[in-house]
C-alpha cells in the first residue's frame, strides 16, 4: 500500500516504495532472453564463418581451376570437369595458401614445409593453361600426383611393345623411370621414342617439364596415371652440388577441341625439324639386307641383292648394308673375309646407280681392337665414381658404350664415320640403339646429365651431318635432328604386339610426339625365328601383301625380304604399290613435310584431326589420314577381303570412283577390299 503526502506546488513525493517479489511466471522470460542472445551470437559467428569460407573458396579458385587440400579439378568453358589431379605425396594446409594476381601458392602440407603454386596463363583466347609446381624442401621425399584418365581418351607418352590408340591401360604399375628403352628385348618398358606429353579427346593436354626426374605409373582400378618426381632408387640425378629435393612441375592446357590444343602444344613446347630429308627418301623405297640375310651377309650377297632390285625393275633410294660387315663390333673396317674387295663392291654399286648406307651403333665390344684405345682415351660411359669404364651387355655381346656427352668421344666416333664416307662413298648411316636401358643403372658421364634420356638426345645428334638419308630408332627431344625415325623392329605377325596391327597406332603416337619423318620399318617384319606367324622362314604371304599395301601410304617405304622371294603376283603387287606411293602419296607427303618445319603438325594424322567432336573417331586405330584430304583404311586381319570403314562427314571419293557426299559420319559395313587392294578415299 502506497502512502501519498502533500508536497510542494503541484506535485507529490513518494515516501516509501516497497520491494515486489518476482513470481515463478517471469523466470522463463529470462531464460528465453539468454537463449536468444546465444542464438544471435551463434548466427553472427556462422555468418562470419560463411563469409570467410566464401573468401577461402574464392581464394582457392583460379579461373576454371578449383584447388582443395587433396588435389584440384579443371572445368571447361561449359562447366564440365575435363581434368582431375589428386595429390598423393601430401595434404595441403589450406591456411598456408594465398593468392596474388594469377598465382595461387601454399607453403605447408599438414606435416612439413614445401613450395607449391599454380599460375594461370592465358596465352590466347581459346587456350587456358595452368603452371603447376610442387617442390619438396626435404631431400629424398618423392612428389606424386595422380591424374584421373576416365574423363576422356588419351594419346601420347611413348611407343610401346603392345601399342594401342588411344592408350589402353591395364593392371597396376608403381611409378618407374620414364626413360627410353629397347622394347624388343624389354617389352614391358617404355619405348625408344618418348616425350613427357599427353593429349586427351576433351581438349586437355599435359606437358611435364624436362627438368623433372620423371617416373610414370598407373592403376586401371582407380583409372589413374601417376606422375612422380624422385631421386631415390632412380637413375635420375640432381645437379652437382644440389640436394636431392624432388620437384614435380608441369603445364596443363585446355582448349576448344583436341586438334587445336595439340597444335598449340606442339608450337609451344616441341623442337621442330629445320630441314626436310632427301626427297628421294620419300619417293623410292629403301632396300635393307637385314631381314633377308641377318648377320650372314657378304660381298657376293650384297651385289646379288642389288642386281635383283634392278632385274625386277624397282627403284631404290639407297641400299642399306646392315649387321654384320665388320669382323668385330666396334670396328669400322670391312671384314676382309666376307668382303674381300669392299672398294670394288662400292664402285660396282655406284656404277649401277646405288647409294649405300651402313648400319652403325654406339658400342665397342671388349674383343675389338678399338676397345683398348677407347679405354685409354676415356671415351666410354663410366661407373659412378668415374674411375673405370662401365661394361654393358647388348644384343651382340659385351663392351663399352661411347660417352656422347664427351666431345672427344663424339669427335672420335664422327671421324670413323667420315673415314667410311671418304673411303667408300657411303651416303649415310642407320643409327641403331641409343636407348638408356643399355646404360648401367648407375653411371657417370664426362658432362653430368640429370636425365638418362638426355644420352639418347646426345646420340641422335651424331646423325645431323647425315640427316638427308640417316635413320634413327630412338629419340628424346630430338625432333629437330631432321632425319627419319623408325619404330623398333616389328615381328612378322598380325597382332598388336610388334605386329602389323601395331603399325598405325605406333606411327600415330610418334606423330603426336612431334616426329613426322617416319620410316615404318621393313615390309613384312623382320622374319625372326619363333616370331613369325606359322614359324615360316618367310613372313606369311598374305601378311606380307597387306603390310606392303599399308607401307605404300606411309612417308617412306622399306623392303628387306624382297617380293620375288614369293611369286610373280607378289612382285606385280609390289610394283603397283611402289608406283602408287611415288605418284599419289609422296607428292602429298612432301608438301606436308615442308609445312612441318613451321607448324610441327603431323603428316600421318588420326581421324579425329578433322572430326574433333566425333566420339567414334577418337577410338579408331585402323584408319588414318595423310594431311586432311586422303584417308586410308587397310585390311589388317588374316583371311579378310572386306572391312568396316568409318567415313567422317564430308565429300569423299573412293579409290573405286564412288562418291560419298555426307553430312553425318557414315559406316561402310563389309566394304569389299581384294587382296591386291587397299581402301583409300580422297576429299573432293
Amino acid at each position: 500500500m502506497y502512502q501519498v503526502v502533500p508536497g510542494g506546488a503541484g506535485g507529490t513525493i513518494t515516501d516509501v516504495i516497497p520491494k515486489q517479489k518476482h513470481s515463478k511466471d517471469t523466470r522463463p522470460l529470462v531464460g528465453a532472453g539468454v537463449i536468444g542472445l546465444v542464438l544471435v551470437i551463434a548466427a553472427v559467428t556462422a555468418w562470419c564463418y560463411y563469409i570467410a569460407s566464401l573468401r577461402k573458396a574464392e581464394l582457392l579458385k583460379t579461373q576454371l581451376l578449383d584447388l582443395n587440400k587433396d588435389g584440384y579439378i579443371i572445368r571447361n568453358q561449359g562447366g564440365s570437369i575435363v581434368f582431375r589431379m589428386d595429390f598423393r605425396s601430401g595434404t595441403l594446409d589450406l591456411d598456408s595458401c594465398s593468392k596474388e594476381g594469377e598465382i595461387l601458392s601454399c607453403g605447408h602440407t599438414t606435416d612439413r614445409k614445401l613450395n607449391f603454386f599454380i599460375e594461370t596463363v592465358r596465352p590466347k583466347d581459346t587456350v587456358q593453361c595452368y603452371r603447376v609446381r610442387w617442390e619438396e624442401l626435404v631431400p629424398d621425399i618423392p612428389v606424386e600426383h595422380a591424374m584421373t584418365y576416365k574423363f576422356a581418351h588419351w594419346y601420347g607418352g611413348a611407343v610401346s611393345a603392345i601399342q594401342h590408340w588411344p592408350i589402353s591401360i591395364s593392371g597396376q604399375q608403381a611409378p618407374k623411370p620414364f626413360v627410353t628403352s629397347d622394347i624388343y628385348s624389354n617389352r614391358n618398358e617404355f619405348g625408344g621414342i618418348l616425350e613427357s606429353y599427353w593429349l586427351s579427346s576433351n581438349a586437355t593436354a599435359i606437358k611435364i617439364n624436362n627438368s623433372v626426374p620423371f617416373h610414370l605409373g598407373w592403376n586401371d582400378t582407380e583409372k589413374t596415371m601417376s606422375f612422380q618426381a624422385r631421386y631415390s632408387d632412380s637413375p635420375f640425378k640432381p645437379n652437382p652440388g644440389e640436394a636431392p629435393c624432388a620437384e614435380l612441375s608441369y603445364r596443363v592446357c585446355v582448349g576448344l577441341d583436341v586438334t587445336s590444343i595439340h597444335k598449340y602444344m606442339v608450337r609451344r613446347y616441341f623442337n621442330k625439324p629445320n630441314k626436310v630429308p632427301a626427297k628421294v627418301m620419300f619417293r623410292h623405297p629403301i632396300w635393307s639386307t637385314w631381314a633377308l640375310h641377318k648377320t650372314d651377309i657378304d660381298q657376293e650377297k650384297v651385289l646379288a641383292y642389288a642386281s635383283n632390285i634392278r632385274k625386277h625393275n624397282f627403284n631404290c633410294s639407297h641400299l642399306e648394308l646392315d649387321d654384320r660387315y665388320t669382323s668385330r663390333y666396334g670396328e669400322f673396317e670391312f671384314d676382309s673375309i666376307k668382303f674381300p674387295n669392299a672398294s670394288a663392291m662400292f664402285q660396282k654399286l655406284k656404277s649401277d646407280g646405288f647409294l649405300v648406307s651402313l648400319w652403325i651403333h654406339p658400342f665397342v665390344n671388349y674383343d675389338s681392337e678399338n676397345f683398348h684405345t677407347c679405354v685409354q682415351r676415356g671415351l666410354f660411359v663410366r661407373e659412378p665414381t668415374g674411375r673405370l669404364p662401365a661394361l654393358v651387355r647388348w644384343w651382340n655381346g659385351i663392351g663399352g658404350i661411347l660417352d656422347f656427352t664427351n666431345p672427344e668421344a663424339r669427335d672420335w666416333f664422327s671421324s670413323q664415320l667420315r673415314s667410311l664416307r671418304s673411303r667408300y662413298g657411303v651416303s649415310s648411316f642407320k643409327f641403331d640403339a641409343g636407348e638408356t636401358n643399355y646404360l648401367p643403372w648407375k653411371f657417370s658421364t664426362r658432362t653430368p646429365i640429370r636425365d638418362p634420356s638426355f644420352f639418347t638426345r646426345r646420340y641422335t645428334e651424331m646423325a645431323i651431318p647425315y640427316n638427308d638419308r640417316a635413320e634413327l630408332r630412338s629419340g628424346y627431344q630430338s625432333q629437330n635432328i631432321s632425319c627419319f625415325f623408325r619404330p623398333i623392329d616389328r615381328d612378322s605377325v598380325w597382332g598388336y604386339e610388334l605386329g602389323l596391327k601395331s603399325l598405325i597406332p605406333t606411327v600415330l603416337t610418334i606423330s603426336i610426339l612431334g616426329y613426322q619423318f617416319i620410316l615404318p620399318d621393313m615390309i613384312g617384319g623382320n622374319a625372326y625365328l619363333n616370331r613369325t606367324d606359322g614359324n615360316r622362314v618367310l613372313p606369311d604371304r598374305e601378311l606380307y601383301i597387306r603390310w606392303l599395301e599399308l607401307s605404300a601410304f606411309m612417308p617412306s617405304m622399306q623392303f628387306s625380304i624382297p617380293p620375288w622371294e614369293y611369286d610373280n603376283e607378289v612382285v606385280e603387287i609390289a610394283r603397283k604399290y611402289t608406283a602408287l606411293h611415288e605418284s599419289i602419296v609422296a607428292p602429298r607427303v612432301l608438301e606436308l613435310a615442308g609445312e612441318v618445319l613451321d607448324t610441327g603438325d603431323p603428316i600421318i594424322r588420326p581421324l579425329w584431326w578433322i572430326a574433333t567432336g566425333d566420339e567414334t573417331a577418337y577410338k579408331i586405330d585402323s584408319q588414318f589420314l595423310i594431311g586432311d584430304d586422303l584417308m586410308v583404311a587397310p585390311v589388317l586381319e588374316p583371311g579378310k577381303q572386306e572391312r568396316d570403314i568409318y567415313l567422317p562427314a564430308g565429300r569423299w571419293r573412293s579409290y573405286k570412283g564412288e562418291r560419298f557426299d555426307i553430312k553425318e559420319p557414315l559406316h561402310l559395313t563389309d566394304y569389299p577390299v581384294d587382296l591386291d587392294e587397299i581402301a583409300y578415299f580422297v576429299w573432293v
